[in-house]
């Protein structure tokens, strides 16, 4: 869960909440440049924005995670050999195409890194590419070498909010999380919002510090947080092929304590997934499914990712209807299917803190189902507007709250746990997948 359960009240609130989250680390500065092109596949006009976070003097302590799809991206192809670079200068980010497949697509993406280079007076090798949007598409190197100095124009060390609204695609809002440690900062920004089951979501995670933090260390700590938070998330069960977590340290602030880091560096990857799922393309409310009592940790997590990827309860969900038998038979379905001696006669379960299964039957009575249907209302985002020319459009674009939607198993056979999370399933997440090209 978030480290506070805000709520916002209007989108200005959101933002100004936003601001106070945004402070760059020492040592880093972000710089935005924006323009149209036409894409060679679907000649009709297009925007995209250049996101460039650079470091004052290239470091030797960074880390990257990248998908596990077998399709991987260019820049996740780059990326892959930029772990085995001593340093690492800049990310440079682009959205709208995501050069996944695209003919000369390494190409293209290591022609763009050698003029950033040049233009920020270091070396091709240390700088690191993200892309993200449509699959398939190439990128537009001639515009983007055209746009390249105007973002290391605008480069400025104050905030990281343009750089979070700068690479989103179809998310309704940014994203940032931060925590102050020992003088100095972690920040970290993400987009994602649809294509969202990290094995590692469309999902890019940049996450700064200026916390001296050894090359090593970042790179093993980075791998944990990204297990227990982005590893835990899913929207729809699809794994993009650009999902990218890279973490930098401009080393400017002694870090006496690396414990202690780990810690804050979890914490923000936790409120980004979070952020990420309740960001999710559709998404009215965010599930959060604890599986206790499990007899090891991956039979945790894999029910969790079972019971938050089942469409017939996300439906549910999505429509406020405490139907618990979609989310029995979720578990059911999965334990026959992939644990078929995992004994589930201890079985116990919750929604909201309600007992609705035990002993093998439900435990249900009309007060519950009351007190069941309230618990998903209230942690709804929002309500459907109506279709405009038939699209459902999202009549926010912030998020109103941080509450989810709180289910909980106990399976009484081990120690083991694992926390997921999920969205729901509605009208508006299929409008824009089917409309996502147009």
């Amino acid at each position: 869960m978030p480290s506070s359960a805000n709520v916002f009240s209007s989108r200005p609130v959101h933002r100004a909440w936003l601001a106070t989250q945004a402070r760059l680390p020492a040592g880093f500065r972000v710089g935005i440049a924006r323009f149209g092109f036409t894409p060679v596949e679907a000649p009709k006009p297009a925007q995209m924005t250049l996101t460039l976070i650079a470091l004052d003097r290239p470091t030797a302590d960074f880390a990257a995670v990248f998908t596990r799809n077998a399709f991987p991206g260019a820049p996740v192809v780059i990326g892959r050999r930029r772990l085995a670079e001593k340093t690492l200068g800049a990310i440079l980010v682009n959205n709208k195409i995501s050069n996944v497949c695209a003919p000369g697509g390494v190409e293209s993406a290591e022609k763009v890194c050698t003029e950033t280079a040049r233009l920020l007076h270091q070396q091709p090798h240390e700088i690191l590419p993200s892309s993200t949007g449509v699959i398939g598409w190439r990128i537009p190197v001639d515009e983007m070498l055209a746009a390249l100095p105007r973002a290391v124009a605008s480069l400025n060390a104050d905030s990281i909010l343009p750089a979070a609204e700068s690479i989103v695609t179809t998310d309704l809002f940014p994203k940032i999380r931060s925590v102050a440690l020992e003088g100095g900062r972690v920040v970290g920004i993400a987009k994602g919002a649809g294509m969202i089951e990290p094995n590692l979501a469309t999902m890019l995670v940049y996450i700064l510090t200026d916390l001296a933090v050894p090359r090593d260390a970042l790179r093993a700590m980075l791998a944990r947080a990204v297990d227990s938070s982005f590893n835990c998330i899913s929207v729809d069960s699809d794994t993009s092929t650009s999902d990218t977590v890279v973490a930098v340290s401009s080393g400017l602030v002694a870090c006496p304590d690396l414990a202690a880091f780990g810690v804050a560096l979890s914490t923000v990857c936790r409120d980004l997934a979070e952020d990420v799922v309740r960001n999710g393309e559709g998404v009215h409310h965010v599930i959060r499914v604890r599986v206790d009592g499990a007899p090891a940790p991956m039979v945790a997590r894999s029910l969790g990712k079972a019971i938050v990827n089942a469409p017939l309860f996300k439906c549910a969900v999505a429509g406020n209807d405490p139907n618990v038998g979609r989310l029995i038979q979720a578990i059911g379905r999965h334990v026959g299917a992939n644990e078929p001696g995992l004994d589930l006669t201890r079985l116990t379960a919750r929604i909201g803190g309600i007992e609705i299964f035990a002993d093998g039957v439900f435990q249900l009575n009309p007060a519950k189902e009351a007190a069941l249907a309230k618990h998903l209302k209230d942690a709804e985002l929002y309500a459907s507007a109506p279709p405009k020319d038939g699209v459902f459009l999202p009549p926010v674009d912030y998020p109103t709250h941080e509450r989810c939607v709180e289910i909980e198993l106990d399976l009484g056979l081990g120690d083991a746990s694992a926390t997921v999370l999920g969205g729901d399933f509605t009208h508006e997440y299929v409008s824009e997948n089917a409309d996502y090209r147009s």
